[in-house]
């Protein structure tokens, strides 16, 4: 079972306002300061997201093909979390909406390091 997901970053105090702002979408807090200089948040008592300096000390860089997904409740809150990002400072990786005849609504975006986010909901 997965616990929780970490991003690197090399512009922390950068990264952590974008993900606190971006996180409070969502009821996400910030759940301790981490002694990268980062932060993890969570929600419910359970850290679900860490913005991190590496460990190794070697800058932050982007996984290709790596992509951190949230479940959102409905279209309106996938709508709302991806425009929240776009107006933080995101790129847009795909227009909120429906993804075939599957039932599955998603918006995808890359955070200010280029870590690529997505949410979506199931509308069937």
């Amino acid at each position: 079972m997965l616990s929780h997901v970490t991003l690197g970053s090399n512009d922390l105090p950068k990264a952590k306002a974008f993900y606190e702002a971006l996180f409070g979408t969502l009821g996400f807090t910030k759940f301790f300061d981490h002694p990268s200089g980062g932060a993890v948040y969570g929600k419910d008592g359970r850290p679900q997201i860490g913005v991190l300096g590496p460990y190794d000390g070697k800058p932050a860089t982007v996984g290709n093909g790596t992509m951190v997904v949230f479940h959102l409740p409905d279209t309106g809150a996938v709508d709302a979390f991806h425009a929240k990002a776009l107006a933080l400072g995101g790129t847009c990786e795909g227009a909120p909406g429906p993804r075939g005849d599957t039932g599955y609504y998603g918006a995808y975006f890359r955070d200010l390091e280029g870590n690529k986010l997505a949410a979506y909901t199931m509308t069937n």
